[in-house]
């Protein structure tokens, strides 16, 4: 899917998020503010007028063309899930976090992360979060991220 003309742009800036979710650093000291960073590019890649526009197409078809929806979510969200787990892992053998399963633990950080601009979003046709909204549910995911991994 990300092959096609139509679909480059969202693969292009997934591939940059997938990027920056492998190179969280190992540094106790500024983990926190890692984390944060991650999570508001995170979330500002992922709402996006073009990405939302492109989501709420795929799952309106989702019946009619179910392998374009495998082919969105496989070659993307799960690109990126994946490879998160593969940095939680890394950053539990470092005793920085205590994750026992790391992809359960990517999906608690996206869903703290994604579900409140996310769905609103897709509820509303919101074409766009105010950047300092985005800022502070990024913020607030971050924040209770720990509570369940530290």
């Amino acid at each position: 899917m990300c092959a096609t003309r139509a679909s480059a742009w969202p693969c292009d800036q997934l591939d940059a998020r997938i990027e920056l979710v492998a190179d969280v650093p190992a540094d106790a000291a500024s983990l926190d503010e890692n984390l944060n960073r991650l999570a508001r590019r995170f979330v500002g890649t992922l709402t996006q007028p073009r990405v939302l526009q492109l989501r709420r197409l795929i799952i309106a078809n989702a019946e009619a063309f179910p392998e374009l929806g495998t082919a969105w979510y496989t070659q993307g969200f799960e690109r990126v899930l994946e490879t998160l787990a593969a940095t939680f892992a890394r950053l539990s053998d470092q005793r920085l976090l205590r994750v026992d399963d790391p992809l359960p633990a990517a999906h608690h950080f996206a869903g703290l992360l994604l579900w409140i601009p996310v769905d609103k979003a897709m509820c509303t046709g919101s074409p766009q979060h105010p950047e300092a909204d985005l800022g502070n549910w990024a913020a607030a995911g971050v924040r209770a991220f720990p509570a369940a991994y530290r």
